[in-house]
């Protein structure tokens, strides 16, 4: 592996902007495949799960390894479905660049948006690919404004579309100033000729527009172009660059993935543009422990240090954890150390994955990114390393579920193959949560949404052959409170002949909409060993877990130890951790408990003739409608609503519009919620 000619990129979108359908393009165009698979007969290579190849959408991110003018790619193909944003989330925590793919007709939709701002997070260098051109309604420029506006983007052209709808037939190159056509069975001959004397005046605009936007990052072009001497486009590719991995510019490239157009220009942009493993920012991590702030160079040769960003299941191998490399170099048959769970695993296998197809490797260097098997304790966001260089790299933060459903086992026999089954699946993926009821025997599963639960319900029945139950959708309640209290809770009991004593004192107060729980220490560590602290935020925390009144998990407030009571010769852990759960329950009870429940940001998408109509039944589910805007592919109406009025929703949205409405929801924040739906 060469890092410097190493790219880990991904593609990100909306749903339907056709980002399988580019990777398809990218791995024939590339040599991997000798034929291309497309997303509408279920043939799409990155969409190999049989429920992806059904549904025609991208649901775990799948990754693959492909070579383009002596570079390799590795590419993670992320899903658009707003149900499934921890997949991007966790695919964009290890990628060093992105292409984001936008419809010419939709443009940038509020998938895009979210997307966008999880890159933004990530501080991932971005180039821009406007796809779909040969769609009814496509319009390059306006998409160019879209992305300016909307995600704050410098966007710089660096091809313009030669006709579009029926009449797209190729691009024009503003660096080279030439017109590149297309042609063979699958576009894979590009053809360079003359620009035409008709498109010739548009595109001299639009070239001394690019040349004015890397005269700002070099200088050296600007002293050419005012010297009226030719700018070589090494010196303008070279300043793109910079300005691509400095964020200060988007490059934008054009086609039609469908119709073989423009894919080879975009992978001479992911080439070119870019940047390699040793481009990027040193990752950071924290020392174990000193606790300060660790910088990692990307070093083959520094002390091995990888993080794991997926973990999945196959029925053969066992566990297979993607991993991404930031140091040293991992070899298969040796042990590396998983920080998180303080134990040695063994690595029986590398390999490069190709969607469902694996290729041996002997090493993963730092840069590169592989499947490991062999580890059987590692889960997503995990740090493996050596026992002598504990470094672990930040976390993976992951949305919690808001909405549920309970399932049951079928027959006694399937009890057992369920357990097994929803651990596996919460293994695989952070935001899918299970517990049972131990009175009733009844699960209950948590997911992101009705199309995520779907999903892995479907999975549990067809992959995994267990035979289930399934009940209606529930909300993912929360507990909360409405006032600032202060109480007290003396604990004090005899065990085995031993004193148990501990008296703790707690203030609880309400927080903000998405503040999220705080957990605050106000006592002088002198007071007491840190031991019988940590046991006092157990026990507050394990209590924030059982709820106030109802059994939901509490949200949005502040808990702070004010005071103690500790004696050497009576206290325990045990005590304290126990009067601290409740204490915590006590001042609670006090504070005004409510019960929360998720509102929804919600997105609808309608011709424009039924949008009045679209109000009217939002606003009877509980919606407050914040904005509307008009679009190619029709209005957009954005809203918030609560989650239990949404049940069913898009049926009753089909049905009113003919089949012609669409709608998105994701979570927004928790609020005080109608006694009537709970």
């Amino acid at each position: 592996m060469n890092p410097k000619a190493t790219r880990n990129i991904g593609i990100i979108a909306h749903i339907d902007a056709g980002k399988t359908t580019t990777t398809e393009r990218i791995l024939y165009y590339t040599g991997v495949n000798h034929r291309i698979g497309e997303v509408d007969n279920g043939e799409a290579t990155m969409d190999f799960l049989v429920q992806e190849q059904d549904r025609g959408i991208t649901i775990s991110s799948a990754a693959t390894t492909c070579y383009w003018k002596d570079h390799q790619i590795n590419i993670i193909d992320t899903p658009g479905h707003v149900d499934f944003t921890a997949e991007v989330e966790r695919s964009l925590r290890v990628l060093d660049g992105a292409v984001g793919v936008f419809c010419a007709v939709g443009g940038v939709e509020p998938q895009s948006e979210t997307v966008w701002r999880q890159a933004d997070e990530y501080n991932v260098p971005r180039i821009a690919f406007i796809n779909k051109m040969d769609r009814m309604g496509a319009d390059f420029y306006r998409v160019i404004g879209e992305i300016k506006d909307r995600l704050k983007s410098e966007p710089v052209p660096l091809f313009l579309p030669v006709g579009s709808e029926s009449d797209f037939s190729g691009v024009i190159d503003l660096i080279n100033q030439k017109m590149i056509t297309f042609s063979g069975t699958q576009g894979e001959e590009m053809i360079s000729s003359p620009v035409p004397d008709e498109l010739a005046d548009g595109a001299a605009k639009w070239h001394d527009k690019l040349i004015d936007a890397v005269s700002s990052i070099d200088d050296r072009i600007t002293d050419l172009y005012f010297e009226g001497k030719p700018i070589p486009p090494e010196m303008v590719i070279s300043a793109l660059r910079m300005g691509t991995i400095k964020h200060a510019i988007l490059p934008v490239f054009v086609g039609s993935s469908l119709k073989n157009i423009g894919v080879q220009c975009l992978l001479d942009g992911i080439v070119d543009l870019l940047p390699s493993p040793e481009e990027v920012d040193e990752i950071k991590g924290v020392s174990v422990k000193k606790g300060e702030v660790v910088k990692v160079p990307n070093n083959a040769k520094g002390p091995l240090l990888g993080l794991i960003f997926k973990v999945t299941y196959d029925k053969d191998a066992g566990l297979l954890s993607f991993v991404r490399m930031y140091s040293g170099t991992l070899k298969r048959g040796e042990s590396v150390y998983n920080m998180e769970k303080k134990k040695k695993e063994r690595v029986n296998r590398i390999f490069r994955m190709h969607a469902n197809r694996t290729d041996d490797i002997n090493e993963l260097e730092a840069g590169d990114i592989g499947v490991v098997v062999g580890f059987k304790i590692g889960q997503t966001g995990d740090t493996i390393g050596l026992e002598g260089y504990q470094v672990r790299l930040e976390e993976m933060n992951f949305p919690e579920p808001v909405i549920s459903i309970a399932i049951e086992p079928k027959t006694m026999s399937d009890h057992d193959k369920l357990a097994k089954a929803l651990e596996m699946l919460s293994w695989e993926d952070p935001t899918f949560t299970w517990k049972e009821n131990e009175e009733t025997g009844q699960i209950i599963i948590s997911g992101m949404g009705e199309l995520h639960l779907d999903v892995l319900t479907t999975r549990l029945t067809d992959d995994l052959k267990v035979d289930v139950r399934i009940g209606n959708p529930q909300v993912s309640y929360r507990e909360s409170i409405t006032l600032e209290k202060e109480d007290s809770f003396t604990f004090s009991k005899i065990i085995a002949q031993k004193e148990n004593n501990a008296t703790v004192t707690l203030r609880v107060s309400p927080l903000g909409p998405k503040a999220g729980l705080e957990y605050v220490n106000s006592v002088s560590a002198k007071t007491m060993p840190a031991e019988f602290f940590q046991a006092v935020e157990r026990g507050v925390r394990s209590s924030m877990q059982s709820g106030i009144q109802f059994g939901y998990e509490v949200c949005d407030m502040k808990v702070e130890l004010v005071d103690v009571k500790y004696s050497e010769l009576m206290s325990t852990e045990f005590a304290f951790e126990a009067a601290a759960a409740q204490c915590f329950d006590k001042v609670c009870l006090e504070a005004g408990p409510v019960v929360m429940e998720p509102i929804m940001d919600v997105v609808v998408t309608v011709p424009s003739q039924y949008v009045g109509e679209v109000i009217g039944s939002l606003t009877m589910r509980g919606g407050i409608v914040s904005s509307m805007e008009s679009r190619a592919n029709g209005d957009l109406v954005h809203a918030q609503a609560p989650l239990s009025k949404l049940f069913g929703y898009s049926t009753a949205l089909r049905s009113s519009t003919q089949g012609r409405g669409a709608f998105s929801q994701s979570f927004d924040h928790y609020a005080v919620a109608d006694k009537k739906f709970i």
